[in-house]
Order: C-alpha cells, then sequence, then structure tokens
C-alpha cells in the first residue's frame, strides 16, 4: 500500500507499507522519520473504500524503512486493517 506519512513539523513522505497488523506497520522509504515523531499514515487499504488516516509514532528505524505504532483508531480503519489481514 502506497502511503503518505504526515508530520506536524515538516513536509510529508512517500512510502510503502510492507507489513500491516492491528498495532502498526513497517513503512519502507528513502526517507526517515526520528524516534517519537508522530505521523498520520494516509492510503487506501484493498477493502476500504477511500483513503485512511492511521495515526501513530515512529517507534524504531532501519536503512530502508521505519516502524509506526498506530494509536487510537476507529472502528473503519480497525475493519479494513482485519479484513486486510484475513
Amino acid at each position: 500500500m502506497a502511503v503518505v506519512c504526515e508530520r506536524h513539523d515538516g513536509p510529508p513522505i512517500l512510502g510503502t507499507v510492507r507489513d500491516i497488523s492491528i498495532g502498526g506497520a513497517f513503512v519502507e522509504s528513502a526517507e526517515l522519520l526520528p524516534f517519537g515523531t508522530t505521523v498520520v499514515l494516509v492510503g487506501c487499504l484493498p477493502n476500504a473504500k477511500g483513503d485512511l488516516r492511521l495515526p501513530g509514532i515512529v517507534r524504531w528505524t532501519k536503512a530502508d524503512g521505519l516502524g509506526v505504532q498506530f494509536a487510537l483508531l476507529g472502528a473503519r480503519e480497525t475493519h479494513a486493517i482485519v479484513s486486510c489481514l484475513r
């Protein structure tokens, strides 16, 4: 899933979700964000109707991307992620 990682203290970065669960996601990206950065992942999961906005926080980084732990998700977002995992 292609995503835009929005952040309040800088321009958004582009990435690709390579792994997702109800708790978070790994976002492959050429640009990395520091630990603790608050982000909103914006993108469309296969079973979702339109873009989802998934709030989270950067918990770790690797050379090719970053791990985002999701914050509180709504029913629509939770349903879309669970449907994707089936």
